[in-house]
């Protein structure tokens, strides 16, 4: 007999674990939650998770994963209308590959960047 895991639950923890600069375990627990979350058809709630799990990747200088988990969320954002959100993952994201060293991925990110942000001012 399987036990149903609370995302709500696990939210609260990982926010705890990121509290205390317990990045590595918060960022396993939000991932976790990201995906209970996502099955739950809570998209802002999964959007969300996989950027704090992309803030504590980023906190533990694993800016591969912290790239991944931030690419993640946006793309959750985006498929599910949350722009505003999607352009702060993707402001992330674009800071990890700065500090991988990416240049092109910048120029490419920063652009994106730019198109969402036109797009979301013409629409008020």
């Amino acid at each position: 007999m399987s036990v149903k895991e609370d995302p709500i639950k696990l939210h609260k923890e990982g926010n705890a674990l990121m509290e205390n600069a317990k990045y590595a375990e918060a960022r396993d627990i939000f991932v976790k939650t990201a995906e209970l979350y996502y099955k739950g058809q809570n998209y802002f709630g999964s959007a969300e998770m996989y950027y704090k799990a992309g803030e504590c990747a980023f906190a533990l200088k694993d800016y591969t994963k912290s790239l991944e988990l931030f690419m993640k969320s946006a793309e959750i954002s985006f498929n599910k209308g949350f722009d505003r959100y999607g352009v702060s993952a993707l402001d992330y994201a674009r800071d990890c590959q700065k500090a991988l060293g990416n240049t092109k991925e910048v120029e490419e990110l920063t652009k994106k960047i730019k198109e969402v942000k036109e797009k979301l001012e013409a629409s008020f």
